[in-house]
């Protein structure tokens, strides 16, 4: 335990005091975060909004400016990974357990309950897989984009320490190494400890509801904490292995299974229908991408409540998840061009996302339509996946499959997540001690739990929500400090 800092002593009394108080009174937790949300959404519903589309804004700019050809990493410097490990990884960690819970579930509540359109449906179902893939396309990847090629410019361009407090020395100096510095990375933490407990949440639930549907065994409050347990000694023997193995191994063996489960469900769903719907959707989503990105509804109570109900939440939840993702990413990216990092990040994930929602949104709204499995709608989300294949032809054995598919998402994201607090903790170390990795994978496992008792995965969105706001100002910083560092290396390269 060397090579920690004070950052991990702080983040671990404050993280073990969090975990204490939801065991003992989940609530009173449950209360006072939910009275914190409820001010955020209300007054600062907005800056999640228009920060988020800044991000994905200066993303774009990012692709077409002349520092595009500037490599991360000194000139002769070659990326570590092939680009199909490479885009395993960063998928792996960036929305694994997220689009597999959400895949069929968020266009069936959609479908169910629309803004500005009658329930159930055509129009229903095309705006529900239009703001689907809103919320899982260009912009999440956006705030990720950002955060990620900050920490892999100035941890191997500058080859300064690869935490957050160090991509904004440019604007602050030597403050990055005082008390100012330590703050920012605490805040990191945190963020990093809610948003992944939101995942890690949402993949025990998902879990439970298939071995459900599955089995005879009921998806309790018991059965997700069992699930959590095992998941957690898998996902740390998985963890003291490093990133060249455990991880690497486990996002390509996810990749493959996620495209297995994809073309499976193509085959046996209404094929036609999920190709129409991947065309149409695609078009929907960027004819309409303008007007979705700036929407607050001031003048409209029912859009402006479901804004804060599903956009504000994913754009907090990201955010949250953004310096564990932004970190991994980073890692894993030395040896790119700003260019290619760019549009890797950006766009790949995102066209993988439509056809996703196409295929599993799709053919779940399409059961409804025509009325083959109209129940699916009163399922509890974790179980909407299942409900769906429940109606198509060798339906159990997709089942067993989506199962096994979560459960190795949700290894792959702990592991990643252990990996990143791990390096955040010990001023940025590429390979951060087991004992440490061990102690944030215990603290996650933790969280997750507190706050499924506390309120289930209502309480996890509150949790994201409020661990996000302080860090949407970082990632504004963040913007700024790497814009000047890359102004100052571009002209000291031309000149």
């Amino acid at each position: 335990m060397k090579k920690v800092t004070s950052v991990f002593w702080i983040s671990l009394f404050i993280s073990v005091i969090f975990v204490i108080w939801g065991a003992w009174a989940p609530q009173n937790l449950a209360l006072i975060t939910s009275n914190i949300q409820s001010f955020l959404t209300d007054k600062f519903g907005w800056l999640y909004i228009l920060s988020v589309s800044v991000f994905l804004i200066y993303s774009i700019y990012l692709i077409f400016s002349p520092y595009g050809r500037m490599k991360l990493g000194k000139p002769d410097d070659k990326p570590e990974y092939n680009r199909l490990t490479w885009f395993a990884m960063l998928f792996s960690a960036g929305m694994g357990i997220g689009i597999i819970f959400w895949g069929a579930a968020e266009p069936l509540v959609h479908f169910s309950a629309p803004p500005r359109a009658e329930p159930e449906t055509v129009e229903a179902a095309t705006k529900a897989l239009r703001y689907s893939v809103f919320h899982w396309g260009l912009h999440t990847w956006g705030i990720y984009t950002i955060i990620a090629l900050a920490i892999a410019y100035f941890k191997f361009r500058r080859e300064v320490p690869g935490v957050i407090s160090s991509t904004l020395q440019p604007l602050l100096g030597n403050k990055v190494n005082g008390v100012i510095g330590q703050l920012i990375d605490i805040i990191a933490v945190f963020a990093t400890i809610f948003g992944v407990a939101t995942s890690l949440g949402m993949g025990a639930s998902q879990i439970g509801g298939g071995l459900a549907f599955i089995t005879d065994i009921e998806n309790t409050m018991t059965t997700k904490f069992i699930i959590i347990i095992i998941v957690t000694v898998l996902f740390m023997i998985s963890a003291w292995t490093g990133i060249s193995r455990g991880i690497k191994y486990l996002s390509n063996i996810n990749i493959f299974l996620a495209v297995v489960l994809l073309l499976l469900t193509i085959i046996i769903g209404p094929t036609g229908y999920i190709l129409e719907k991947l065309s149409s959707t695609t078009f929907s989503y960027l004819k309409h991408l303008p007007e979705d990105s700036f929407a607050v509804a001031p003048f409209d109570p029912e859009y402006k409540q479901w804004i804060k109900d599903w956009t504000v939440f994913y754009w907090a939840w990201f955010i949250a998840w953004s310096p564990f993702v932004g970190t991994f990413i980073a890692r894993v990216s030395k040896g790119r061009t700003i260019r290619e990092f760019v549009i890797g990040v950006l766009f790949i994930p995102t066209l993988f996302c439509i056809l996703w929602f196409a295929v599993f949104g799709g053919g779940s709204l399409f059961q409804e339509l025509e009325g083959i499995n109209t129940g699916l709608t009163e399922l509890a989300n974790e179980e909407a996946l299942f409900g769906m294949f429940s109606s198509l032809p060798f339906g159990t054995a997709a089942s067993v499959l989506a199962v096994f598919v979560i459960s190795t998402f949700f290894i792959t994201s702990a592991d990643s997540a252990t990996f990143v607090l791990g390096m955040q903790s010990t001023n940025g170390s590429l390979n951060p001690p087991n004992m440490v990795k061990l102690v944030w994978g215990v603290i996650q496992a933790a969280t997750a739990s507190v706050l499924l008792a506390s309120g289930g995965l209502g309480a996890l969105q509150t949790a994201s929500i409020v661990s996000a706001f302080p860090f949407i100002f970082i990632l504004l910083m963040m913007i700024v400090s790497l814009n000047k560092a890359m102004k100052e290396d571009f002209h000291e390269r031309n000149n």
